[in-house]
C-alpha cells in the first residue's frame, strides 16, 4: 500500500486559499519560528537544492547567518518522480523506503539505474554549485536544514543522517509546511523539527504555495552568492 500523501490518494480536498505566496515568503515566515536561534553561535544555514534554496535564503537573512547547500537527491518512483522511493545525500548516504519498493515490485536493477542517474545528477549539481567556494566547515556548528516542503521527508533523513557523521553542535530540520507524520518521523533524526504548517491532509507541497515554479540551477547560484556576504558563523 502507497503511503496516505501518495499521488494516488483521491481522499484529499485543495485548500481554498495558499497559505504561502511563494517559497520567498514561506521562507519569511519560517525564520520567525527560528527567531530563538538568532543570538546562538555557530549557526549555518543549508539549503536543500533546488526548491529549498530560497526558503533558506529568507532563513539565513532574518538570523544573519552564513548560507551554503547539502546536496540531497530524491530517488523518484518510476512514472510518478515527485514521489520518493528514498534519496541519496552527499557522504555517500542511501535511503530507500523497502516497503514501498516491495509493494511496487520495483527489481533491483531498475533502483541502480535510478540511483546512478541522480548520483551523477548529484555530482554535476555540486560542481556548478560550489564553483570555487569551499564548503563552510560544519563540525561543532549550530546547523539549520531547510526545505521548501516535508513530503515523505526522504531528501530530509537522508541530509540529516550525512550531516550526523560530521558531528554538528546542534541539528534542526525546517520547512514551511510539512505531513505530520512526516515531522513527528523525523524528530528521531535530529534536535529540532521546526515546521509551522502541518495539515491533515497534506498530499502534496507545492498545492501549500501559490507559485512553486521549479527554482533552477542560476537561481540557487545567486542565493549561494547573497548568502555568501551575510555573515561568517559566531564563535
Amino acid at each position: 500500500m502507497l503511503h496516505a500523501n501518495s499521488p494516488r490518494d483521491s481522499s484529499f480536498a485543495v485548500p481554498a486559499a495558499h497559505p504561502y505566496r511563494d517559497r520567498a515568503a514561506a521562507g519569511r515566515v519560517l525564520a520567525q519560528h527560528l527567531a530563538h536561534h538568532r543570538e546562538r553561535p555557530g549557526v549555518v544555514v543549508l539549503g536543500l537544492p533546488r526548491g529549498g534554496v530560497p526558503v533558506a535564503l529568507e532563513v539565513a537573512r532574518f538570523l544573519g547567518a552564513p548560507l551554503d547547500i547539502f546536496l540531497v537527491r530524491k530517488l523518484g518512483l518510476p512514472g510518478e518522480e515527485e514521489f520518493a522511493l528514498g534519496a541519496i545525500a552527499s557522504g555517500g548516504v542511501r535511503l530507500l523506503d523497502d516497503a514501498l519498493v516491495a509493494a511496487v515490485h520495483l527489481p533491483p536493477d531498475e533502483i541502480e539505474r535510478i540511483v546512478r542517474r541522480e548520483t551523477a545528477e548529484l555530482r554535476r549539481r555540486e560542481n556548478l554549485y560550489r564553483a570555487n567556494r569551499p564548503e563552510l566547515a560544519l563540525t561543532g556548528r549550530h546547523l539549520i536544514v531547510v526545505d521548501d516542503g516535508f513530503a515523505t521527508g526522504f531528501s530530509m533523513r537522508a541530509a540529516l543522517a550525512a550531516l550526523r557523521r560530521l558531528q554538528p553542535a546542534w541539528l534542526t530540520a525546517a520547512a514551511p509546511v510539512g505531513a505530520p507524520e512526516t515531522c513527528a518521523a523525523l524528530a528521531d533524526a535530529c534536535d529540532e523539527v521546526v515546521c509551522p504548517l502541518r495539515p491533515s491532509s497534506f498530499r502534496a507541497v507545492g498545492l501549500w504555495y501559490e507559485r512553486f515554479e521549479p527554482t533552477s540551477d542560476a537561481g540557487v547560484q545567486a542565493a549561494l552568492r547573497e548568502g555568501a556576504s551575510l555573515s561568517t558563523p559566531k564563535k
